[in-house]
């Protein structure tokens, strides 16, 4: 498969006003090698918006979309090839967690006349994480239609239920906090799609989760009996997706706990826990994401105030 180059979300978010550099031609996927099933699709963005994964699912009436894009300008380009691909309009647009790579194609959705939902939970985080986002990533991706108001997707409720749209029948399940605060997980025929609660061979990005309540959210997963795995980021793979994802947030608890009772601790203990975290997973991307995710492990780690009252 022809390599992509990645990029640093450091350079991604730096020198802003600069001329842009050149889109890659985006990578589009539909093979049953790597989705399993050609009513799926896969759309991964450029290089230069994070290479982020969104898809679609072919019903007999239409499609459904999974996550709408960093950008409108890749949203627009997985309309046109989706509608390439299958012939057919989308019907429905569902988005898995509270990050600006999910929920950013709502308004183009929408003023095309799809609907847009997700979980009340997930609803009420966005305008939060828009604002954080918005400033800084609209310098930089203005040339891509950031959008600079937000438009939110309608909530379909707090608890998991099935969803009809385009021919098909899909189970979302409503989840706690992960890589998010709070997660939707969509189910469909023996797919499983995850947003960022998989990263195939990426670090994940880390908005407000909880490592901890992450490794339950695997453990949920595992209990559906997936056939496949549809990650945030990187191609479809099988249940062992699953498993990496463990094995990496596992590293990660194991490693800041060692630094935070270390004999001689590093005078920059989270520089010093990145560190061996980009080394101890030399081919995961995205390393620019790590350090989110090391401060909140380590501020999950931090000591509990005592509760013990003063004599």
């Amino acid at each position: 498969m022809k390599a992509v180059i990645r990029a640093s979300l450091g350079l991604l978010l730096s020198g802003c006003g600069a001329a842009q550099p050149a889109i890659p031609t985006h990578y589009r996927s539909h093979s049953v090698q790597e989705q399993g099933d050609l009513r799926v699709g896969e759309f991964i963005s450029s290089q230069w918006s994070m290479e982020t994964a969104s898809y679609w699912i072919e019903g007999p009436e239409g499609l459904v979309f999974i996550d709408t894009q960093l950008l409108p300008s890749a949203l627009r380009k997985q309309l046109a090839f989706a509608k390439e691909v299958t012939g057919k309009e989308v019907k429905l647009a569902l988005i898995l967690h509270p990050t600006p790579d999910r929920f950013n194609g709502t308004a183009l959705l929408k003023e095309l006349g799809v609907p847009v939902l997700t979980s009340d939970p997930v609803r009420a985080l966005i305008p939060a994480v828009h604002e954080k986002w918005a400033p800084t990533l609209f310098q930089k991706y203005w040339n891509g239609r950031y959008p600079r108001e937000l438009v939110l997707a309608d909530g379909f409720g707090d608890s998991t239920r099935e969803l009809s749209a385009a021919g098909l029948t899909l189970k979302a399940h409503v989840l706690g906090a992960g890589s998010s605060a709070a997660h939707v997980v969509i189910e469909w025929e023996g797919h499983l799609f995850t947003g960022d609660l998989v990263a195939r061979a990426t670090h994940p990005w880390f908005e407000a989760g909880r490592v901890d309540e992450w490794l339950q959210r695997l453990d949920e997963l595992r209990a559906l009996k997936p056939k496949w795995i549809h990650p945030g980021r990187g191609l479809p793979g099988g249940p062992e997706l699953l498993d990496a994802q463990t094995e990496y947030l596992q590293a990660v608890m194991e490693e800041v706990r060692a630094e935070r009772h270390a004999a001689h601790p590093s005078s920059d203990p989270l520089g010093t826990v990145t560190q061996k975290l980009t080394r101890r997973f030399p081919d995961h991307h995205y390393p620019e994401f790590l350090p989110a995710l090391v401060r909140g492990e380590w501020a999950r780690q931090a000591p509990r105030p005592s509760t013990t009252a003063a004599p």
